[in-house]
């Protein structure tokens, strides 16, 4: 999976809980997803209405009968759902929140190595200084992120690097560098 792809994901608040229910095997009708990711309804179409943008998930063309699905996963979701899973897997019950949040998995997904702030805003794209700044300073309160200064150079500058959960869930996306 690609960064741009998992920041269009993960740009939904309910977006990974929805699909690693899926992918846990929780019917795919809009009841029993909503009852097992615990999302409110609206913040839930939204989510599913995105899923479907991206093309991860479809309506089912048998659905019908009272116990086929109302939702599949595409053959691009199945692989997305399972990392969904993973991830959401990876971290501790009382921290999933924290992956609700827009940017925290796209920044772990590219901490693997110590980066500077400029090198994750290039690689994220369309995140503003802002929203990197608050995502580091959340990840680094919850001991995900490491924040180290670089005296190596003639200017100092800080590094940020996934421990952790954060690590965990840094290996569980696994982006190539």
């Amino acid at each position: 999976m690609d960064i741009k792809l998992l920041v269009k994901i993960t740009s939904r608040a309910w977006a990974l809980d929805i699909m690693a229910q899926m992918h846990r095997g929780v019917p795919g009708r809009q009841a029993a997803l909503i009852a097992a990711s615990g999302a409110g309804r609206t913040a839930f179409g939204v989510s599913l209405a995105h899923l479907m943008e991206l093309g991860l998930v479809a309506r089912n063309p048998g659905h019908g009968h009272p116990l086929r699905p109302e939702f599949v996963l595409t053959e691009l979701g199945v692989a997305a759902a399972a990392m969904a899973d993973a991830v959401v897997s990876a971290a501790e019950d009382s921290e999933v929140s924290l992956l609700r949040k827009s940017w925290t998995v796209p920044v772990l997904a590219l901490a693997a190595q110590p980066q500077r702030f400029s090198g994750l805003k290039a690689r994220l794209g369309a995140i503003t200084d802002r929203a990197l700044s608050t995502s580091l300073q959340t990840l680094e309160a919850q001991d995900w992120v490491t924040r180290e200064i670089d005296l190596s150079e003639r200017v100092p500058f800080p590094t940020y690097q996934a421990v952790n959960a954060g690590e965990r869930i840094n290996q569980v996306i696994g982006l190539a560098a």
